[in-house]
């Protein structure tokens, strides 16, 4: 249990910190998934659509400390990956 003044401010703040990048992360993996079953069926317009949205999100994320740098561009090329087929 936190004693200090400070540290039950820190508290509080890690409280918010953490609900918002909850959302965040809520909100890249909707993304993710709805690309994903794009991708999957035969609507490739859509999916390519989609894609420059899903790099803003994964881009985004990394920026702010919610995924790994290195996890967005792995996963960027995965979901690219997913189209090229769909495209022949």
């Amino acid at each position: 249990m936190a004693i200090t003044r400070n540290a039950k401010k820190a508290i509080r703040s890690q409280a918010r910190k953490r609900v918002i990048n909850l959302r965040r992360k809520r909100s890249l993996h909707d993304t993710v998934q709805t690309y994903k079953k794009q991708a999957a069926g035969q609507n490739v317009k859509e999916a390519e659509a989609l894609l420059p949205q899903v790099y803003a999100e994964l881009d985004k994320a990394a920026k702010r400390g919610i995924i790994k740098k290195n996890t967005a561009a792995r996963t960027k090329s995965r979901l690219a990956k997913r189209l090229s087929p769909a495209q022949k």
